[in-house]
């Protein structure tokens, strides 16, 4: 088992609460910053590669 590494996105100011991740070489596992011991979603990496590009648009 990888011990996970949580980050916030770059822009997601200091303090403020956001989505993170941790990324491993073959998932993406998501929580809520709010809650980093409530549950968590986990994909496979081409599947979070596959959301990226429509996250990016739709922030605009």
């Amino acid at each position: 088992m990888h011990i996970l590494t949580w980050q916030k996105s770059t822009y997601s100011p200091d303090g403020s609460n956001c989505v993170e991740i941790a990324a491993t070489p073959t998932s993406v596992h998501i929580r809520d910053s709010k809650n980093s011991t409530g549950p968590q979603l986990t994909v496979t990496a081409s599947t979070w590669a596959n959301f990226l590009p429509y996250a990016a648009r739709a922030g605009r």
